[in-house]
């Protein structure tokens, strides 16, 4: 196979770490951008030729546009960008403070969305790419306590789903990677409001009882979920959608189902809104 360029957003922690060790292993180039560019010191010290770190808050349109332009006109070209960067907003709807309600929109869905469109020019111009979007089972079901965090999934699952249909011409073409409940270092970085004590005995409580004690069920594999990543994205055509993770086919398996159930219970209803 030949060596591959990667663009990898978020890449300091997590999901994004792990890809960028194990591309990075097998002799591809990567471009790996984090906000704490420090946590990859040791990694840069061991592939100084292969492995590019910029510092980015994609929180920051102009920054991000900046990064963009400079990692491509360093580079040469890039394969696959990876948009990974992201967190967890972990409160009931209507406990979560209005700022960051505001962060965690701007970091999930509109810093996701201005890297798509900094990259789509770019791509254009060397005849294609691939964009793998950092999803999760939460772009397609819902846990109480995470509402904000699914607005971003859910959000940006449409987004690119419009906009794969919209470059797919230019030879761009987009994976959604829909990983579940991941060993990783998610939980520990989530960000909480202060509670309030009438969602205790909720189903957010509930929810947010099962994380605090480690009896939410984790089944997922951090390695193996990005070896299954770099193994879609190295496909000739790989799906639109990734799902990872058995917690999430069956989450999402069940979701998809009781939703077409519930479509074809309305199709007469549906039907009678037509016009004569």
């Amino acid at each position: 196979m030949m060596t591959k360029t990667w663009l990898i957003t978020g890449a300091s922690s997590g999901l994004g770490r792990l890809m960028a060790e194990q591309l990075l292993a097998r002799g591809d180039r990567v471009a790996a951008t984090a906000r704490r560019t420090n946590k990859m010191a040791e990694l840069q010290a061991q592939y100084p030729e292969t492995l590019i770190i910029e510092h980015l808050d994609v929180t920051d349109t102009a920054s991000t546009r900046a990064t963009v332009q400079h990692l491509f006109s360093s580079m040469g070209s890039i394969d696959v960008v990876v948009s990974n960067a992201g967190y967890g907003l972990f409160g009931a709807g209507e406990e979560v403070t209005d700022d960051q309600i505001k962060h965690q929109i701007t970091t999930n869905l509109i810093g996701s969305i201005q890297l798509i469109r900094a990259v789509l020019p770019y791509l254009r111009e060397q005849g294609g790419g691939r964009i793998v979007q950092v999803s999760s089972e939460g772009g397609q079901i819902a846990y109480p306590n995470f509402s904000l965090y699914h607005s971003t999934k859910w959000g940006i699952e449409g987004f690119v789903e419009s906009v794969a249909q919209e470059v797919a011409p230019f030879g761009i073409d987009f994976i959604i990677a829909e990983p579940g409940p991941t060993g990783t270092n998610f939980a520990a970085n989530l960000v909480r409001p202060p509670l309030m004590e009438v969602y205790e005995n909720t189903p957010a409580g509930e929810v947010r009882r099962a994380v605090d004690s480690g009896s939410f069920d984790i089944k997922g594999d951090a390695a193996r979920t990005v070896e299954a990543m770099i193994a879609a994205a190295d496909r000739e055509k790989p799906a639109l959608r990734l799902t990872l993770g058995s917690t999430a086919y069956e989450s999402i398996s069940n979701a998809l189902t009781r939703r077409l159930a519930e479509l074809t219970s309305q199709r007469d209803i549906a039907l009678s809104a037509d016009s004569d």
